[in-house]
């Protein structure tokens, strides 16, 4: 086959992970933008806000008082989606009508008693202590009866649909496995049982070979704009060892990613000068289960910002109805977070 430019034509990327493929589109990086502008988000919040749900000794929206908490703080959330007490049952009709009860627990996880601080601007050190919250939690609740699956994310920014400005993310165990987890489940399987290696872990070290997509890294993590991202300026982290869950890291592991974490978010916010959107999740499987030893612990970033702290990323139209389609490279992506400083810009003010 006859090699062209992948900075200049239009072509597809494949996705291992998820096995899909995504169109890239990089000659309409420059086409002018006439539609949707979001309002920016808020930049200067008080530390303590009397009337927000999470903040220390408040009142939360289903009646409880948090306590005077000095660190992270965790609990049931007021408003799960998931029950423990949801009764078994089930509906079949001809092999289309199909639906069955989902037992599950979400929790709550505050990062900080500060209102004003988000992970770009909060210390390593309290960073560390929320990533030991993510891995008491994970081992907790992975123990639990029928508990299969144990998702922790944060949404931030309210066009992410974050519904409290407080930092914070959410935990969400479930008696099945989540689709998105289940695939790249069944994709690292297979390619641990004909490699004898993880996926990621080959991947990571051909990013890190060639150094086209890489934004960071330390002795523990890495960040990368994957190959095949669909968000702008999607990252992948993805941990140096392989571990197929946070409870499997080292105390110097935790650390390392503490200070990922810190950086990769100050990027995020010092692109555009505003607190910067995304959805963040952790993919893991606890060490017990079936199939964790090809599985490689590591953690997606989504965010939706293209252009500016007020033009997003749509996916409509075709992305909705064939297949997700972006302009910018992710190669062009990777060299602009990677050129960013290592300092948030808001430091010191």
């Amino acid at each position: 086959m006859t090699s062209f430019d992948l900075k200049v034509h239009p072509h597809r990327r494949f996705n291992p992970l998820t096995r899909e493929w995504v169109l890239v589109s990089p000659q309409r990086a420059q086409r002018p933008w006439q539609g949707q502008v979001e309002i920016a988000a808020q930049e200067h919040l008080e530390k303590y806000d009397p009337h927000c749900y999470l903040c220390p000794g408040n009142e939360r929206a289903g009646g409880a008082h948090n306590p005077n908490y000095d660190g992270s703080f965790v609990f049931d959330n007021d408003f799960a989606a998931l029950r423990p007490d949801t009764p078994a049952g089930e509906i079949r009709e001809k092999g289309l009508l199909i639906a069955e009860s989902e037992k599950g627990r979400c929790r709550v996880v505050c990062f900080s008693p500060r209102h004003d601080l988000t992970l770009a601007r909060m210390d390593v050190a309290d960073i560390k202590q929320v990533v030991e919250t993510w891995s008491t939690e994970f081992s907790t609740l992975s123990r639990e009866p029928g508990i299969r699956s144990v998702e922790i994310f944060e949404n931030r920014g309210a066009m992410m649909g974050c519904s409290n400005p407080h930092p914070h993310g959410q935990i969400w165990a479930q008696q099945t496995m989540p689709d998105e987890l289940a695939c790249e489940l069944n994709s690292c399987s297979e390619y641990f049982s004909k490699h004898q290696t993880t996926l990621l872990e080959d991947y990571r070290e051909l990013e890190l070979e060639k150094q086209e997509r890489v934004v960071l890294s330390n002795d523990h993590f890495a960040v990368l704009v994957p190959f095949w991202a669909v968000w702008p300026f999607e990252t992948l982290v993805i941990s140096r060892r392989r571990v197929p869950c946070l409870t499997e890291l080292q105390e110097v592991e935790r650390a390392g990613l503490a200070h990922i974490l810190q950086q990769i978010t100050i990027r995020y916010d010092n692109l555009f000068k505003t607190p910067f959107p995304y959805t963040m999740g952790f993919h893991q499987v606890a060490s017990d289960k079936a199939h964790a030893e090809g599985f490689h612990l590591h953690a997606h970033f989504y965010p939706p910002l293209l252009r500016s702290a007020t033009v997003k990323k749509f996916m409509v139209g075709y992305e909705m109805l064939a297949m997700p389609q972006r302009d910018i490279t992710p190669e062009t992506a990777a060299a602009l977070l990677k050129d960013l400083p290592s300092v948030h810009y808001l430091a010191g003010k």
